[in-house]
């Protein structure tokens, strides 16, 4: 069966580069569904499918308004706001297989904030002249292939002639490519079928379950992963740097995971210091909101992330910290009585709030240092700092919610048998 790309972007100012590119998806041997997002005209050049009124209406807006008022900003925040309805419509209908557009930082909003809607594993492809630099805005936790322009987007010459080309082969590539053993896959290759729906599969696997891992739990996360791959769940694992976290939790509100082992909370440390790996105040909740089982372990919350040492904000650097060049490029910081009081009581609350939401939760505490450097005698191990986190937390947190302390290392062996047990407990096996 044929597929369908579409073919998303401002067909009023970017005419004649699409209809290049639509010509090399088409030669690529897919069909092309278009979709102008651009308030000032539509084109000639080629059929388009869906229009800039339809976008407008769903942001809200009024397409001959925007044209009247000449406001960019105010089209912009429009069509970026009706771009995600209008493209998760056509995906819940099946119209579209992937999805290819571009443009400079503003079309390049529009765009991704389309693609950022459909759910991962959809193509999407985005050339762009933002594409080299800071893509996080555009990208956010979905899995957007951002491709830079190399030359501006405007008018096909022989650079831009060859980036469309190869943009295009690749998102026909992509939608062509057949992908099984995927989250949400049946086994019979119907990933797409099922996505959104439990991830069990009734052929002898459990489910999934993600865990959150830092260099300095890598030991117990491995062996988390390989006593629970032995039970039949498939683990994802996700690096704690703020865009890990985040990531990992879209999945789970994507209704794509079916259990969490926290065992990295350390983006929270960053979050309370102003460090480079912060995921932001909703970490932790997602398991909450969604009702999935979460095991929370306070992982490498003794470490805040920074570049190196002079990126440090000052008031740190003065201020009698405790550091450890980890890198060239990464500084740790040993947080402080003060942050683990606060990152206690925010675990509390988010705990908290997840049972009342019906949410299976327990809390695993290692007294023993909750990475590598806490352990006894390394440089950060600070048990009175450790034990005002634990003690804040406990302080707040629901009678029913369990809380097991381990007098071990947080990469103990003994640690990782116990949250391998406790995450079944969780998940109804034990």
């Amino acid at each position: 069966m044929c597929k369908t790309v579409l073919m998303i972007g401002a067909f009023d100012t970017k005419a004649t580069e699409y209809a290049y590119l639509r010509e090399r998806i088409l030669a690529g041997g897919c069909e092309v569904l278009a979709m102008n997002v651009g308030v000032m005209g539509e084109t000639e050049l080629f059929a388009v499918d869906v229009g800039a009124a339809r976008v407008a209406k769903a942001g809200g807006g009024d397409l001959p308004t925007l044209r009247r008022n000449h406001d960019r900003g105010e089209a912009m925040k429009v069509m970026a706001a009706g771009a995600p309805v209008v493209v998760r419509e056509l995906y819940e209908q099946k119209k579209f297989d992937g999805i290819i557009g571009m443009g400079g930082t503003g079309g390049t909003t529009v765009v991704t904030s389309a693609m950022r809607a459909l759910p991962l594993g959809v193509p999407k492809v985005c050339i762009s002249t933002a594409a080299s630099g800071d893509t996080w805005g555009y990208v956010g936790t979905k899995d957007i292939t951002m491709m830079p322009s190399v030359v501006d987007v405007a008018g096909v010459n022989r650079v831009s002639r060859m980036i469309f080309s190869r943009a295009a082969g690749a998102v026909c590539g992509m939608v062509k490519a057949e992908v099984r053993g995927v989250v949400g896959d049946d086994g019979e290759g119907n990933g797409e079928e099922n996505r959104g729906k439990s991830t069990k599969s009734g052929k002898g696997s459990e489910g999934v379950i993600v865990a959150s891992m830092f260099g300095n739990t890598t030991e117990c996360v491995d062996a988390c992963r390989e006593a629970l791959s032995a039970k039949g769940y498939e683990v994802l694992v996700f690096h704690a740097t703020g865009t890990g976290g985040r990531t990992m939790e879209s999945l789970i509100d994507e209704g794509l995971v079916d259990g969490c082992l926290d065992i990295t909370t350390t983006e929270w440390a960053d979050h309370v210091c102003g460090g480079v790996f912060d995921a932001g105040p909703d970490r932790l909740r997602a398991p909450g909101r969604n009702t999935v089982p979460h095991l929370i372990v306070p992982g490498c919350v003794d470490m805040a992330n920074f570049g190196g040492m002079e990126t440090v904000p000052v008031k740190y650097r003065e201020g009698g910290r405790l550091f450890y060049e980890w890198n060239p490029s990464v500084t740790l910081m040993r947080t402080n009585v003060e942050e683990n009081v606060q990152m206690g009581e925010a675990f509390a609350e988010a705990a908290n709030d997840a049972v009342a939401n019906g949410a299976p939760v327990a809390v695993l505490i290692p007294l023993r240092g909750v990475s590598i450097l806490d352990g006894d005698g390394e440089r950060f191990c600070d048990r009175e700092a450790d034990a005002v986190m634990f003690d804040a937390m406990k302080k707040k947190l629901r009678d029913d919610i369990e809380v097991v302390e381990v007098d071990c290392n947080i990469n103990d062996a003994a640690f990782a048998k116990r949250a391998v047990e406790m995450m079944l407990k969780l998940m109804g096996r034990v």
